[in-house]
């Protein structure tokens, strides 16, 4: 009965929870932060439309065809970020297998709260719970993100060299400071359907936060200039700032999970897990990465008294912009300090497989008067391998459910990152 109540409970929570958005998608929010004028382009520059026969158009065309990659990467991989929050272990509390019609125990702590263990609930068993996550992004790539600063460059007009005329070498530098959170409410259960095999389903609610500033600054060859934010090509204003809000609330990618049990025995466990993330969210408003992802994972474990590691070793196959495929290995454990309380630590970690989706810009050389390079970002240029530390602890309390506080920090930087990912949770065994 309980099962049902909670099979129903997500029904609603899928059917009932539209997303809410402010002010139209956010993923477009970020892109205002490069609209210094009125002509409703990013960095075209109205004054200098104006004023000199269009040279305000001349940066454009670097945001689309270079920089605009790394605003696109920045965009796909908040959105990656928030159909990737780590889910909840698919076992919880004690685990059984069935010997001659009986009930025996094979786990004697209360479980790992990220890794998993190899061992199944058990025939007719459920885990049914909730947690709620909590992220801000805080540096991409090691840059903190309100230091992000990209150099535009001026397009080369045709028939010289960049640099000629000698208004090419104007360089526009906009410096961004950005704060995105999300908070993901997660509901899920694990069903024993048999001895050895489990199957389940988590439902996230996301709630993506945005806000911005940026400033942007002209560093002209000279004066006058013809490029320029406000005043006239002898007295031109060559500083402007702009920012951007927004927020965004829905369904996340839904994930399904199923773990087969291999071997198990008093001591040792060896499992295979399978689970796929399907396109739910919405990627527009930044609350799933708009893609199927799979992963696929061999589990062992083993205990050793109270003592109980594992290690989790697979592939993650994901679709879309602004993420790459991954090789999985985590590994950790699992010792309780008393029969109510289980200390939990993993490190978890991604290692990206293949060239990046993030092609950054390369070097601008300006050919005239003098040869110079100009440095697009300083964003660097790296692969994306992730390393987390995981440590929490589970609790029992008096009436049966558990209590669950996790905190997941960076250990290698890589990608978009936070400096901590907290976790509160409360799930029962039945």
């Amino acid at each position: 009965m309980r099962a049902r109540w909670t099979l129903i409970g997500v029904g609603l929570l899928v059917s009932m929870a539209g997303p809410a958005t402010a002010q139209g998608p956010l993923r477009d929010r970020i892109r205002e932060l490069f609209s210094f004028g009125e002509c409703g382009r990013p960095l075209c520059l109205d004054n200098s439309v104006n004023a000199t026969n269009g040279h305000g158009d001349h940066f454009v065309p670097d945001i689309i065809a270079n920089n605009g990659a790394i605003l696109g990467f920045l965009v796909d991989a908040i959105a990656a970020n928030a159909s990737n929050v780590p889910l909840s272990a698919t076992t919880s509390g004690a685990t059984y297998r069935f010997v001659g019609g009986l009930p025996v125990r094979t786990s004697t702590s209360l479980g790992p709260i990220f890794g998993e263990r190899a061992q199944t609930l058990g025939k007719g068993r459920f885990v049914v719970g909730a947690n709620v996550s909590g992220v801000n992004f805080t540096s991409l790539r090691g840059v903190p993100l309100n230091q992000v600063i990209l150099n535009f460059s001026h397009d080369d007009v045709p028939p010289a060299g960049l640099g000629q005329p000698l208004r090419e070498n104007d360089v526009l530098q906009v410096r961004l400071d950005l704060n995105v959170n999300l908070l993901v409410t997660t509901l899920f259960t694990t069903w024993g359907v048999t001895d050895k095999v489990d199957i389940g389903i988590a439902v996230p609610m996301v709630h993506t936060g945005l806000t911005g500033r940026s400033t942007g600054q002209f560093i002209p060859f000279g004066i006058p200039t013809s490029h320029f934010f406000a005043g006239d090509s002898a007295h031109p204003v060559l500083s402007a700032s702009a920012t951007t809000f927004g927020f965004s609330t829905g369904i996340g990618d839904v994930a399904v999970r199923t773990k087969w049990s291999l071997h198990a025995d008093e001591r040792t466990g060896v499992a295979i897990m399978a689970d796929a993330r399907l396109p739910t969210g919405s990627e527009a408003d930044l609350t799933g990465s708009g893609h199927l992802s799979m992963r696929a994972l061999l589990l062992a474990s083993s205990r050793f008294g109270d003592f109980a590691p594992h290690v989790n070793v697979g592939y993650s196959m994901r679709g879309g912009r602004g993420s790459n495929d991954a090789i999985l290995l985590t590994g950790g454990f699992d010792q309780p300090l008393s029969d109510w309380a289980t200390m939990a630590m993993d490190v978890v970690s991604e290692w990206q497989v293949g060239e990046s989706t993030l092609k950054l810009p390369s070097l601008v050389t300006i050919e005239y008067p003098v040869t110079r390079t100009v440095t697009p970002t300083n964003i660097p240029n790296m692969k994306d391998h992730r390393v987390n530390g995981s440590f929490g602890f589970k609790f029992r309390t008096p009436g049966g459910p558990i209590v669950v506080a996790n905190a997941l920090v960076p250990l290698r930087r890589g990608g978009l990152e936070s400096r901590m990912i907290w976790t509160l949770g409360l799930d029962g065994n039945f």
